[in-house]
């Protein structure tokens, strides 16, 4: 990705991301409406391992689901998000710390 590409990933994972796991490996999941399909398209292709799911339709709502865990995690995501957290607010920065120190990856 280039600089401008980070920047829009960061904005996006800032605004809507999820930063967290499941209690046994780390993810970062994005949840959004599926009028914006063509995003999650750009995102998959983009991140390498990532994985898109859905669409979903339930309660209402009607939206897809970005994940990234793993190798992809690791070494693709987490470089960028620990490069850039200082363009990021504190609470994000403390989401994304916070996965960071629960899960071990900065070991």
């Amino acid at each position: 990705m280039n600089d401008f590409e980070e920047g829009f990933l960061m904005g996006i994972l800032a605004g809507e991301g999820h930063f967290g796991g499941d209690g046994l490996q780390p993810q970062v999941t994005l949840r959004m409406h599926v009028r914006h399909e063509e995003l999650f398209h750009w995102l998959v292709a983009k991140m390498p391992g990532s994985r898109l799911y859905g669409p979903y339709h339930h309660g209402g709502r009607n939206y897809y689901q970005w994940m990234v865990r793993g190798k992809a995690l690791r070494e693709e995501l987490l470089p960028i998000l620990t490069s850039r957290l200082d363009s990021v607010d504190a609470h994000v920065r403390s989401r994304i710390t916070g996965m960071i120190d629960t899960y071990r990856l900065g070991e």
